[in-house]
């Protein structure tokens, strides 16, 4: 009898309830969208790459030379010898070694030198491999496989033949014409930086260098594509270079030999203390976020508050025939109360059913657009958290109008 008697009070005030209600949707659609778009991202950030012990680069802020080694953001200080990576790659503690030469571009997107290493060993998410949506690792000397970002956004098919340009603008003069590559190989959405990046092998980045000084190409130059047939191109350095040893137990100890290194400056960094440094760096914006959120949502509670507070002079007859049939005042206490429950109640459905919704259909569009993987499944522990902390604070707002309702009833006012 309780609860009916609130549905049938609500259903005779359904207009402003259902103002309410809408605005109390919308709010927990903000504040659980947020929440749960935030904790996904932070754990795409996190698994960015995972699987790597040890990304080494020349001395410098551990974050740079996460942000240019991994998400190819930035520039490098300097560049490593590559006699210096082979006899750290080839090290007894080491079971595989990833060289990464950064430096050129095409349209906008980085090229990425590498070896076959890469794509053998290179993981990301919950260590997921690499894998190729169409094609091959490159073979030859000018192959190139692209990320599924690079295809898709200018149209590149297999087969397709490409040039890369030096540097890193977005329309540069400087380009390889007489060295193009061809595309062998595309990769798999991943939604980390290897979406935007194509890859080359490091003697390909050797041979479109072969007659360049100082980021100019020299006059006259006589060399052609069939003069590299049978030739090893070998670096003189690299940009930086990803280690995955035998033992984890090693890890601290090679990192500081590394560190330590006389041959030439050099740092080693742990791939997850250098992402969770990054992620506290964009913080602010992230309780930002979270403080908008809240807010959306204590303004639907206290317009949920207004509106009781509004009805309880229009429930004047209605709260009057209560007490005459018996009703205590805590039983009008109880019953705005139990109003404001069935309110959030439905607030949370709507709310939540609306953020699967918008998460189903906008799925695909955040992996292609922002490289985000968005789980629809937004039941976790914190998700829970947020919603009693909903409940509570319904409660404590909705407390004014149920007490103001007890006091009117206990004194007689009604």
């Amino acid at each position: 009898m309780f609860i009916r008697l609130a549905i049938k009070s609500l259903l005779d005030r359904k207009g402003s309830v259902l103002v309410s209600l809408l605005a109390m949707s919308v709010s927990i659609f903000v504040l659980l969208g947020v929440e749960h778009i935030r904790h996904q991202t932070k754990e795409n950030f996190s698994n960015t790459v995972s699987g790597v012990d040890l990304i080494v680069g020349a001395r410098t802020g551990s974050v740079n030379l996460l942000l240019y080694s991994v998400f190819r953001v930035g520039n490098p200080t300097n560049n490593i010898r590559w006699d210096t990576y082979k006899k750290i790659a080839s090290s007894r503690k080491v079971h595989w070694a990833i060289p990464i030469s950064l430096g050129d571009s095409h349209k906008g997107y980085r090229v990425l030198g590498t070896s076959a290493d890469y794509f053998r060993y290179f993981s990301y998410g919950d260590k997921r491999l690499l894998e190729f949506k169409e094609g091959r690792a490159f073979k030859d000397l000018f192959d190139v496989v692209l990320g599924a970002e690079v295809a898709r956004k200018l149209n590149y098919r297999m087969g397709d033949r490409l040039v890369l340009a030096h540097g890193m603008a977005s329309t540069s003069f400087s380009l390889h014409e007489d060295r193009p590559f061809d595309v062998v190989g595309i990769l798999s959405p991943t939604g980390t930086p290897v979406d935007q990046t194509l890859h080359v092998s490091l003697a390909g980045i050797e041979a479109i260098h072969m007659d360049w000084q100082h980021g100019v190409k020299q006059p006259n130059s006589s060399t052609s594509i069939d003069d590299f047939d049978g030739v090893e191109l070998q670096p003189e350095s690299i940009t930086a270079f990803m280690l995955g040893l035998k033992e984890k137990m090693a890890t601290f100890r090679v990192q500081r030999g590394i560190n330590n290194y006389k041959g030439e400056p050099l740092l080693a960094i742990l791939p997850g203390v250098a992402l969770s440094e990054l992620w506290q760096m964009m913080g602010v914006l992230e309780k930002t976020l979270l403080l908008v959120s809240v807010l959306v949502f204590l303004a639907a509670c206290l317009g949920v508050s207004a509106m009781l507070l509004a009805s309880i002079r229009e429930r004047r007859k209605e709260i009057h025939l209560l007490r005459v049939i018996g009703a205590p005042p805590r039983f009008l206490f109880f019953l705005i109360q139990l109003e404001a429950f069935l309110i959030t109640f439905l607030g949370v459905i709507l709310g939540l059913l609306l953020l699967m919704g918008c998460l189903l259909l906008s799925r695909d569009y955040l992996i292609e657009t922002f490289g985000l993987h968005i789980n629809i499944s937004i039941f976790t522990s914190n998700s829970a958290y947020m919603i009693f902390m909903v409940f509570a604070a319904s409660f404590i707002v909705a407390a004014l109008p149920s007490f103001v309702s007890y006091l009117r009833a206990s004194k007689g006012l009604d």
